[in-house]
C-alpha cells in the first residue's frame, strides 16, 4: 500500500469518526453513532498493518498486544456495571495518556524506526510534538488515575487544598514549558524524562482540588487531554488518523466541559486550573437536625397515583441501586392510571457526562419523556409529584441561597417547587460534594428511607 492509499483510507476512517460523534449527540442515534466509530477504528487498524512486515517478530508481538489488550477489555465491559462506568472511564483515560508517553518515549529512543532523524538528532518539529504529546499524555494518566480513586472512593471525593497550591501548580507549569523549549534547543534524555515527571506531577496537583461536585466535567476535560495527547502523537508518526482522531476528541471534550461549566455556573479556567480561585470552605458539616416528614410505599404510591403529572429527578442513588428498570415499571403503571410522566435530567446528574440518560436507556425508557433541566425546570412549579430518587446536590435549594456553599450558583432543578416531593434516600447523608440537603426539611418533602430498588418495586406493587 502507497503512503498515498494509505492517507486517503485515514481520512476514509476520520470521516467515520466525525460520523460517530454527531450520532453520539443523541440517544436515538448512539446506536448508529457507536457502529461508525468501530467501523473507523476497524480501518483505521487494517490500513496500519499493511505497512507492517507480516512474518516480522514485532508484527507477531503486535497481534499478541492486540489480543491480550482486546480480550481484557472484552471481559471488563462485559462484566462493568453501569454504577462503575464513571470509574472505567476514567481508568482508560489513563490508559490513553500512558500510551501517548510510551509512543513518545519509543520515539524519541528510536527515531530511525518513525524518520524522525537519528539518535540524540532528532528533527526539531518531532521533538516539539513528541515533547507536547509526553506531557500532555502524561497529565492525562496521572489525573485520570486521581479521578479513578476518588471516584472508586479510594480517595477523599472532597477537595485536597494546601497553602501554595496555586503557586506550585504555576512554578511546575511554566518548568514543563521550559523543558520542552530546553529539550528542542539541545536534545538530552534526562530533561526528557525530567520533562514526564513534571507532567506526571502536575496531573496529580491539577485534580486533587477539584471536588465531588465538579466530577463530571473533570471526566470530560480528561477525556478532552487525552484526545490532544493522541493528537500530539499524530503528528510525531505523521499518522493522519491519530491527528483526526485526536483533535476531534480534545475539540469536542473541551467543548463538552465548557457546556457543563456553563450549566454548573462554574469557570471553566478555574476547573480545568485545578480549582483556582475556590474557598477551603467545601465541605458543610450537617448543622442542627430539623425533623423531617418521612413516609413509605404506599404513601407515595398514593399521592402519585392522585396526580396529574408526575415528574422523576434520577440520580446517583439510582445507579447505584440499579433501579432504572423498576423505575421505568412504575411510570409505565403511573401512565395506565392517566398520570402525565416526564424526567428531568440535571446536566452533571451522576459520575460522568451522560450517566442518566444512558441508565434510562438501557430501560428503554421513551426518549420523548426525558427532558434536560432548561427544558423542564419551569414544569416544576405546575407538577403534582416530583419523585427525586437518589438526586442530591442537583437539587439542592442551597445553590440559590448560600453563598457559602461550594454549590452555590449552581443551577439546579428546581424540585422544591413542586406540590409536594417524594424524595427517595437511604439516609439524611450529604451527597457527592459533602453539603446537607435543605430539600429534606421543605414541608411538601417526604421522605422515603429505603434501597431505591426496593422503594420503587414496592411503589409498583401497591399503584397496580
Amino acid at each position: 500500500m502507497t503512503p498515498n492509499s494509505a492517507a486517503s483510507f485515514y481520512l476514509i476512517s476520520g470521516v467515520l469518526f466525525i460520523l460517530a460523534l454527531r450520532g453520539l449527540s443523541s440517544p436515538e442515534t448512539s446506536r448508529q453513532g457507536n457502529v461508525f466509530g468501530i467501523l473507523g477504528m476497524v480501518l483505521a487498524i487494517v490500513v496500519t498493518f499493511l505497512f507492517v512486515d507480516i512474518l516480522s517478530s514485532s508484527f507477531i508481538l503486535t497481534i499478541c498486544a492486540l489480543v491480550i489488550g482486546g480480550s481484557i477489555g472484552t471481559i471488563i465491559a462485559l462484566r462493568i456495571s453501569m454504577t462503575a462506568m464513571p470509574q472505567l472511564v476514567a481508568g482508560f483515560h489513563s490508559l490513553v495518556g500512558l500510551a501517548a508517553v510510551l509512543v513518545a518515549l519509543s520515539a524519541f529512543y528510536s527515531p530511525e524506526t518513525f524518520e524522525l532523524g537519528t539518535l540524540n538528532n532528532i528533527k526539531k518539529t518531532s521533538l516539539v510534538e513528541m515533547s507536547i504529546g509526553a506531557s500532555i499524555g502524561a497529565i492525562t494518566f496521572t489525573g485520570s488515575v486521581i479521578a479513578f480513586l476518588k471516584l472508586q472512593g479510594l480517595m477523599s471525593g472532597a477537595p485536597i487544598t494546601f497553602k501554595g497550591q496555586h503557586f506550585i501548580n504555576l512554578l511546575i507549569g511554566i518548568g514543563i514549558i521550559s523543558l520542552i523549549i530546553y529539550n528542542t534547543i539541545n536534545q538530552s534524555n534526562y530533561i526528557f524524562w525530567l520533562l514526564i515527571i513534571s507532567s506526571f506531577l502536575i496531573g496529580i496537583c491539577l485534580i486533587i482540588p477539584i471536588g465531588g461536585a465538579d466530577m463530571p466535567v473533570v471526566i470530560s476535560m480528561l477525556n478532552s487531554y487525552s484526545g490532544w495527547a493522541a493528537a500530539g502523537i499524530g503528528f510525531t508518526l505523521e499518522n493522519t488518523a491519530l491527528i483526526i482522531t485526536g483533535a476531534l476528541v480534545g475539540s469536542s471534550g473541551a467543548i463538552l466541559s465548557y457546556i457543563m461549566c456553563k450549566g454548573m455556573n462554574r469557570s471553566f479556567f478555574s476547573v480545568i486550573l485545578g480549582g483556582f480561585g475556590e474557598t477551603n470552605s467545601t465541605l458543610q458539616k450537617n448543622k442542627d437536625k430539623k425533623p423531617v416528614k418521612s413516609g413509605n410505599a404506599e404513601d407515595a404510591a398514593f399521592l402519585m397515583k392522585n396526580a396529574s403529572s408526575v415528574i422523576i429527578v434520577p440520580g446517583y442513588g439510582m445507579a447505584v441501586a440499579q433501579a432504572q428498570h423498576v423505575l421505568r415499571e412504575m411510570a409505565d403503571s403511573l401512565k395506565k392510571n392517566g398520570v402525565k410522566v416526564s424526567y428531568a435530567v440535571h446536566p452533571v446528574a451522576g459520575r460522568m457526562p451522560g450517566h442518566m440518560n444512558v441508565l434510562l436507556a438501557e430501560a428503554n425508557v421513551p426518549y420523548d419523556e426525558v427532558f434536560e433541566q432548561e427544558n423542564i425546570n419551569s414544569d416544576f412549579a405546575s407538577t403534582d409529584v416530583a419523585f427525586v430518587i437518589g438526586a442530591n446536590d442537583v437539587t439542592n435549594p442551597v445553590a440559590k441561597t448560600d453563598p457559602q456553599s461550594p454549590i452555590y450558583g449552581m443551577p439546579i432543578l428546581d424540585v422544591e417547587k413542586a406540590k409536594s416531593v417524594l424524595f427517595v434516600k437511604r439516609s439524611l447523608s450529604p451527597g457527592y460534594a459533602g453539603i446537607d440537603n435543605e430539600l429534606f426539611y421543605r414541608d411538601n418533602t417526604l421522605m422515603l428511607f429505603a434501597d431505591a430498588k426496593k422503594m420503587t418495586e414496592e411503589i409498583v406493587k401497591n399503584l397496580n
